[in-house]
């Protein structure tokens, strides 16, 4: 239940003032980030969030097997936005473009340094300092905040990945390990 009224939260807090996109911009107000992105992002977080839960296991890439970081982040954009992207949370890090903590939205993917190596650890934005990851501790894929003292000093920057992707991004970049 509680899983559910966070989504609900997120996805209420990202829309616009207005009911109906044609309303919100009659009425000058800005566009959501769902309008600008598409509702393939809106798929990934609601894929992300529906995970919630799902164990995790070393090299995992299913919610049969349990998912480590890189191959719950993988699942989930495979399936809801049809973008392959490369296994290890170092090589996705390369992907997309880099943008400053500021100015994340939901769907950015956010890194951090969970093994003494930079971009070791990936998780999914989901919006008002939270992120969804696969945590090699902790029960499995959950919702933190990335603002706590842990991932505060850990944080090793954000990726926004094409909104709407022509073509799938194949693995082009060395497997690396991920948490």
């Amino acid at each position: 239940m509680r899983l559910l009224i966070l989504a609900f939260s997120v996805l209420t807090s990202l829309m616009p003032v207005a009911g109906h996109a044609e309303d919100a911009a009659e009425a000058g107000s800005e566009t959501s980030f769902f309008e600008q992105a598409g509702a393939a992002f809106q798929d990934v977080l609601l894929s992300a969030l529906s995970l919630s839960g799902t164990p995790y296991k070393f090299g995992g890439n299913s919610p049969e097997t349990g998912f480590d970081c890189s191959g719950f982040v993988r699942y989930v954009f495979s399936q809801a936005a049809n973008l392959t992207l490369p296994h290890g949370a170092r090589a996705i890090s390369q992907l997309g473009k880099s943008i400053p903590v500021d100015q994340l939205q939901p769907g950015d993917l956010v890194f951090f340094n969970t093994l003494k190596k930079a971009f070791s650890h990936v998780g999914i934005y989901l919006g008002e300092g939270r992120f969804i990851h696969a945590p090699s501790s902790g029960g499995g894929v959950h919702i933190v905040n990335m603002n706590d003292a842990y991932w505060a000093k850990r944080f090793n920057g954000a990726r926004r990945l094409d909104e709407q992707p022509t073509q799938p991004v194949t693995q082009s970049l060395a497997d690396t390990p991920s948490e």
